[in-house]
């Protein structure tokens, strides 16, 4: 209590209050700010990270390059991409990309302007020589690619491939016939045996006139002959011509890092 022009006045002890609130609202403020930054839009900011790097003429990871190279195959090198893809979230399409991981090179995904890539070899597992038959060798990939695509509603084009060597088998003429029955039985075992719409699917067979590599070793003649999986982009019409190789799929968060599935 103190004296104020001869009369006794009550000294205000609540007064700390206002500095206390104040020290309050600040930190408030504080940490919402700190939230705010921490919730940060990933792929927003990698466009614009590639976008500043580009600008100062620096090597960006994860453009693409032409597909044709001199030896006019379609040979790009594969380059990482982040989040959704063709419309198929990253947590749908995440546990067939560790799976085929575990195929030692006999199975790849990736990403071309059509959409989600799955390259599978023929020689190795999907079917004998000369034969259009799918081996049970194939079947637990298939089974889980199977699964994946009952999660989404994209339509999927089934694309056989040969090297340049004529078929083995006298049952069929050309590697047009022998490409072509690959793809559609392995549509056919999607659609017949998991179940899958029919509605959704498309087959083709190209032969040998879309190597990924040169037709001049026989390592290589085995990389032509495969089969090709593609979960179209939503837009992307059935039988587009890919302008670009596919390029490898990784997980979102990974910018510098390659994940290599071959």
């Amino acid at each position: 209590m103190r004296r104020k022009n001869g009369k006794q006045e009550h000294e205000n002890l609540d007064r700390w209050l206002l500095t206390y609130s104040d020290m309050i609202t600040l930190l408030m403020a504080f940490f919402i700010m700190m939230y705010s930054m921490s919730v940060l839009n990933l792929s927003k900011f990698r466009e614009a990270a590639i976008s500043i790097r580009s600008g100062f003429g620096g090597m960006v990871r994860g453009q693409g390059r032409s597909p044709l190279g001199t030896s006019g195959t379609f040979g790009a090198k594969p380059s990482s991409i982040e989040g959704d893809t063709a419309g198929v979230s990253w947590r749908v399409i995440k546990p067939l990309v560790e799976y085929i991981e575990t195929a030692n090179g006999e199975a790849q995904i990736g990403e071309d302007k059509r959409g989600i890539v799955i390259t599978i070899r023929s020689d190795s597992m999907l079917f004998k020589p000369g034969s259009s038959e799918v081996r049970p060798e194939a079947y637990p990939l298939l089974d889980r690619l199977a699964k994946t695509l009952s999660k989404i509603d994209n339509l999927v084009q089934i694309e056989g491939h040969t090297c340049d060597l004529p078929p083995r088998s006298s049952r069929y003429p050309s590697n047009w016939e022998l490409s072509t029955a690959r793809a559609t039985n392995v549509l056919r075992y999607l659609v017949e045996r998991k179940k899958l719409f029919s509605w959704r699917f498309a087959a083709a067979g190209y032969g040998s006139v879309r190597p990924m590599a040169p037709n001049d070793s026989e390592a290589d003649r085995r990389k032509n002959r495969r089969v090709e999986i593609v979960i179209l982009r939503p837009q992307a019409p059935m039988g587009n011509i890919p302008d670009v190789a596919p390029r490898r799929l990784n997980e979102p968060g990974q910018i510098v890092f390659q994940r290599r599935l071959d």
